[in-house]
């Protein structure tokens, strides 16, 4: 029977005398303890951003949008409306008509917005935007023969306006055809219904009217820019894509959550897995004392090394030992990392113990632990360790009984 682990231990955890391979021992657990603890704290904050970002990003974006794929816009097609309205995991449908105008409330005041036409009842079920109302209500009916409008507190207050002023829209169509035809450029006015604040990471503040007052202005007829859908659940996005895309052809474009702010989704998920493989430099340099320290163990214990070969073990034996003592070090450091690392993102998340500057949108640093995170960190620190132990167990399985015994 080969005793290889209680060999690999004995070796390792010695208690007669502190040595220089009891210290580098010592040091190869501790920098593969921090490293470990430090990658899952890090991630884990890489992640609580990352959470912060899509909640804000979602409380304007849909789940999933559908454009076409051939022009700006697409006939409302009421049969696929109702083929959306089918999908179990579809919970709020909502069309829409975006374009750019220029608003005008005075001679000297204009400026080009982003104007987006939508459906009110079905756009509070998509954006809990009537939370964010500063001024007024988010009414966008027709009242006296003017249909309202909803402009974001900066324009609000770059253009002087009060709730009640009316103020006029011109698309580019309509400054088209004032060119083309030499008319009078057609302005559609409407009246200031409300002012929100919305927090945007991304964009800029869009002007709201009504869906039909949209299609009027833009000249759309009875056509759609695009179609926003909630989801019961945000991570099946992807999923509905998928079958959305092959229901509906290729003469639409489909759009995830992910895809609409992509760039910046991506960025923050290279920033992280750019993070983990610069501190698994710290465990590398813990694996270059594991390398070094096994490799004394190899010199000093040549002679119990050749014994034990004499004795019978063989060469795959030896190799066991020394393999297993680069186990037991990842083991003991993951372990201890791994239990360090989440109890302080335990810490964090609960009490908010670091906290963040005061003009940010969150009091302290987030943070939010993945079991994928975790257990790619700990697999990939494991394998560093017993990857650092194949040389030295190379070597001790090379050495001849005799010359080790004759030499000793």
């Amino acid at each position: 029977m080969e005793y290889t682990g209680f060999i690999a231990r004995r070796y390792l955890f010695s208690k007669k005398h502190i040595s220089l391979i009891s210290t580098l021992t010592f040091i190869s657990i501790t920098g593969v303890t921090i490293g470990t603890a430090l990658l899952i704290v890090v991630l884990s904050v890489f992640n609580g951003f990352f959470d912060v970002i899509k909640g804000f990003l979602l409380s304007y974006d849909p789940d999933i949008r559908i454009e076409s794929a051939e022009a700006r816009t697409f006939d409302q097609n009421n049969d696929w409306l109702e083929e959306l309205n089918s999908i179990p995991e579809v919970r709020v449908i909502s069309p829409y008509v975006v374009g750019k105008a220029l608003l005008t409330h005075t001679d000297d005041e204009s400026k080009v917005v982003e104007v987006k036409g939508v459906n009110r009842e079905k756009f509070f079920q998509l954006i809990d935007i009537e939370q964010s109302i500063t001024n007024g209500i988010f009414d966008v009916s027709v009242r006296n023969g003017r249909p309202g409008l909803i402009v974001h507190d900066q324009l609000r207050s770059d253009l002087g306006l009060t709730i009640g002023e009316q103020v006029a829209l011109l698309s580019a169509a309509g400054m088209k055809n004032a060119l083309t035809q030499v008319t009078t450029p057609r302005l559609y006015r409407f009246e200031t219904r409300g002012t929100y604040d919305l927090q945007q990471i991304s964009g800029g503040p869009q002007v709201y009217v009504d869906l039909v007052a949209a299609q009027r202005l833009f000249r759309t007829r009875s056509n759609l820019s695009g179609v926003d859908i909630k989801l019961s659940d945000s991570e099946q996005a992807e999923h509905i894509k998928a079958v959305l895309q092959e229901r509906l052809g290729p003469s639409y474009k489909i759009s995830t959550w992910y895809d609409l702010q992509k760039p910046l989704y991506d960025v923050m998920y290279l920033e992280k897995w750019g993070a983990y493989l610069i501190l698994m430099i710290i465990i590398i340099v813990a694996v270059l004392n594991i390398l070094a320290s096994l490799m004394m163990i190899v010199i000093q214990k040549r002679r119990d090394v050749g014994i034990l070969i004499s004795m019978g073990y063989t060469r795959s034996a030896i190799k066991k030992i020394f393999r297993k003592q680069g186990l037991y070090i990842g083991l003991i450091g993951c372990a201890l990392g791994g239990g360090i690392g989440l109890l302080l993102t335990w810490l964090q998340k609960t009490y908010g113990i670091i906290k963040l500057s005061s003009a940010f949108i969150i009091s302290s640093y987030p943070v939010e632990v993945r079991i994928l995170d975790v257990s790619i960190i700990l697999v990939g620190s494991l394998i560093l360790c017993v990857a650092a132990s194949w040389y030295p167990a190379s070597r001790a399985s090379q050495v001849q009984p005799a010359d080790a015994i004759r030499f000793e």
